[in-house]
């Protein structure tokens, strides 16, 4: 019997159409966005992880914790012939991919296959933004043609994982100095990962400097903008109510880049606030200033934020990044945890 993981349940739910035999399970996590650990199964992880979720994005706490059925069923893999993972290029399923190797890997899956579909485009299909996009029929089209996973695939992305989750900076820096090659998605999907980080121009990560500059002189309705921004910041694979997130922050005071006439809230997992659609939003005269690089966003406003294992506080942090080189860049004083 096979067991097919996918990165999603609109994905799982095409694929139990009849594209595929055996049993399907969404993997419903979302690693790019707050606190991670190597060890994710551990409880007081979870919990950490819960309550943040449930802050930034109105994910209730039991909720997110029902992981722990998903989580299980990830350590009783031996009555599977074989296990397929369904993926795609960007950080939101290159995170879940390694998490899934590393937890592979440390197991003895006796004569359980792992096998891989990972892809970067369609034929037919522009821009190619992900699975989800595709029709059953598509995804039916797709069925065998993953690859086997072997000891390097294994190997690489409990490394990325490794990488990813840990505190130090270095570590990640490190990362993308190794050989990849296995995982052809690993890199960039980890260089978009780092680019998140308050940069050297401006002290803006990419999604916030992404958006600034989206909107420059205009005014956009948050959709809209989502639908520009989001095209320009696909590997990050970033969801709606994530964005609306960002857009909240940037307009919060002090030092707010954006103005949001009309907003009364912002949407999260339990709210869908139907004003929220209805709202103008157009750049402060600080946001100006920022986007033209006259201003350091992140030594007026400071910081404390995680991006995977890496929690940045302060008005001063040791690394940036650097986007004319594609790489982080020494910074400042040490102040991350």
């Amino acid at each position: 019997m096979q067991l097919h993981i996918t990165n999603g349940d609109s994905v799982a739910n095409k694929l139990r159409q009849g594209a595929v035999q055996g049993e399907v399970m969404a993997w419903r996590e979302i690693y790019s966005v707050g606190p991670v650990f190597r060890d994710m199964a551990a409880k007081d992880h979870r919990e950490i992880r819960a309550r943040d979720l449930e802050r930034r994005l109105g994910i209730p706490q039991e909720e997110y914790l029902k992981i722990e059925e998903q989580e299980r069923l990830l350590r009783n893999l031996e009555k599977y012939e074989e296990i397929v993972l369904w993926f795609e290029y960007d950080l939101f399923d290159q995170t879940m991919l390694c998490y899934l190797l590393h937890s592979l890997a440390s197991q003895a899956l006796g004569h359980t296959k792992v096998s891989l579909l990972c892809i970067g485009d369609y034929p037919g299909v522009e821009p190619f933004y992900g699975l989800g996009q595709l029709t059953a029929e598509q995804l039916k089209a797709l069925a065998g043609t993953w690859q086997p996973v072997g000891e390097r695939e294994l190997a690489l992305g409990s490394r990325m994982w490794e990488a990813y989750t840990s505190p130090l900076p270095e570590e990640h820096v490190r990362f993308l100095q190794e050989d990849t090659s296995a995982l052809p998605f690993a890199k960039p999907a980890f260089e978009a990962h780092l680019s998140r980080i308050p940069s050297v121009t401006n002290g803006l990560g990419v999604i916030e400097q992404t958006t600034l500059a989206t909107i420059t002189d205009k005014e956009y309705g948050p959709h809209a903008l989502f639908a520009e921004a989001g095209d320009k910041l696909h590997m990050l694979g970033m969801g709606d109510l994530e964005f609306w997130q960002h857009l909240k922050k940037m307009s919060m005071e002090p030092y707010p880049l954006l103005n949001i006439q009309g907003l009364e809230a912002s949407p999260d997992y339990r709210s869908a606030v139907r004003s929220f659609a209805d709202c103008r939003i157009t750049l402060t005269a600080l946001g100006r200033k920022v986007l033209a690089g006259e201003a350091d966003y992140l030594s007026l406003k400071g910081i404390d934020e995680w991006y995977g294992g890496l929690h940045l506080i302060g008005r001063s942090i040791p690394w940036r990044w650097d986007p004319g080189r594609n790489e982080l860049s020494r910074s400042g004083p040490d102040v991350s945890r």
